[in-house]
């Protein structure tokens, strides 16, 4: 059960990250969306998901 609430923890905390960053990120045109894939990449691997996707975004626009 703990780990339950620790993924759960780490789910809606990447959602707030990912939605901090599209906040800060929408003065450059950088919108990474959030939905269930990049809110799981990000809370799986941390940072370097985030920065992936925002690679991944700029190369592929």
């Amino acid at each position: 059960m703990k780990k339950v609430i620790q993924y759960s923890k780490r789910l809606i905390l990447s959602f707030f990250v990912l939605y901090g960053f599209n906040m800060i990120a929408a003065n450059f045109s950088i919108l990474i969306p959030i939905n269930i894939l990049t809110i799981t990449l990000t809370s799986f691997l941390g940072f370097p998901a985030l920065f992936s996707l925002v690679l991944l975004y700029v190369f592929l626009r």
